[in-house]
């Protein structure tokens, strides 16, 4: 059982995660808050957390290969989550859960300390959002019609991070592209600090890289960016 820190509200999980994990916090410890001041998405956008609308917290993680996990975290919040939300669950490379294209949880992970911080950020009682996201988003709400408590859908994801977390590598890679309609045949944009690249996604590379195959044949890795579809 994840030993889980609960506070009311914090300016970011992250933040406090990393913090516990300098003072030498175990695998699986979590930091949760029912509200983020200043929540952290990718590429340092703000991640929308208001009270009792989203859980938001930051698993700590030790293991034994990091390389890929972030991709398992990808497929263990789609797997604890799919009873809510169905087949139609998305994976988006490298770690957005989807329902129809649109982004139910979000997840930021980094090394600090020796540790994995995972930060999830899943949708659970909006009812609307902001317009102009980069991409659209949805709740678990708005996919069941009724609401959700952050610490019920905390205990169902736990276990399978700590499940898939135990995988090696290449199991979670298989997972992953299972699940994802994108890392095979898709045709995408991927833009990445003013630059652009589009093809066909064509798989993972055995790290976990996003295989490009361009319109002139050749193959290329994509390390980091944002993938759109453009199909």
């Amino acid at each position: 059982m994840s030993l889980v820190h609960w506070h009311d509200s914090l300016p970011s999980t992250m933040s406090e995660a990393a913090r516990l994990a300098s003072l030498g916090a175990p695998h699986g410890s979590v930091v949760a808050a029912r509200q983020q001041t200043a929540g952290m998405g990718r590429h340092g956008r703000q991640w929308l957390s208001p009270p009792g609308h989203g859980l938001y917290c930051t698993f700590i993680l030790r293991p034994a290969q990091p390389l890929g996990l972030t991709l398992g975290l990808g497929v263990a919040v789609r797997e604890a989550l799919a009873p809510h939300a169905g087949a139609e669950l998305d994976l988006r490379w490298p770690n957005d859960v989807l329902w129809r294209e649109r982004k139910l949880c979000g997840i930021l992970a980094r090394m600090e300390h020796g540790a994995l911080l995972a930060g999830i950020g899943i949708n659970l009682n909006q009812t609307e959002f902001p317009a102009g996201l980069r991409t659209p988003a949805v709740s678990l709400r708005q996919i069941r019609n009724q609401t959700f408590r952050a610490e019920d859908v905390l205990d169902l994801i736990a276990p399978s991070v700590e499940e898939v977390s135990a995988l090696p590598l290449g199991e979670q890679l298989r997972l992953f592209v299972r699940f994802s309609s994108y890392a095979v045949g898709r045709r995408v944009r991927i833009e990445n600090e003013g630059t652009a690249l589009v093809g066909v996604t064509d798989g993972l590379d055995e790290a976990g890289f996003l295989m490009i195959r361009k319109e002139d044949g050749s193959r290329e890795a994509v390390y980091a960016g944002s993938v759109r579809p453009l199909d």
